[in-house]
């Protein structure tokens, strides 16, 4: 479950940061430059990474089973 989980806030964020180079934002994550584009760009990188970390650790619980 933290795989998937991880998995999707893992492309979000990635897809967000690249689609953010080309004027586009998602839907999902609108809200984020409310408060301006630095603060938007740590979210995005937040949601990356903490997707990222949730991805690994559901795969190494995954394997111990």
């Amino acid at each position: 479950m933290l795989t998937k989980i991880g998995s999707f806030m893992a492309i979000i964020g990635a897809m967000a940061m690249v689609l953010s180079f080309l004027d586009r934002v998602p839907r999902v994550l609108f809200w984020i430059y409310l408060w301006g584009d630095t603060v938007a760009w740590i979210i995005m990188i937040a949601i990356t990474v903490i997707g990222a970390v949730l991805w690994l650790l559901g795969k190494k619980g995954a394997t111990a089973e």
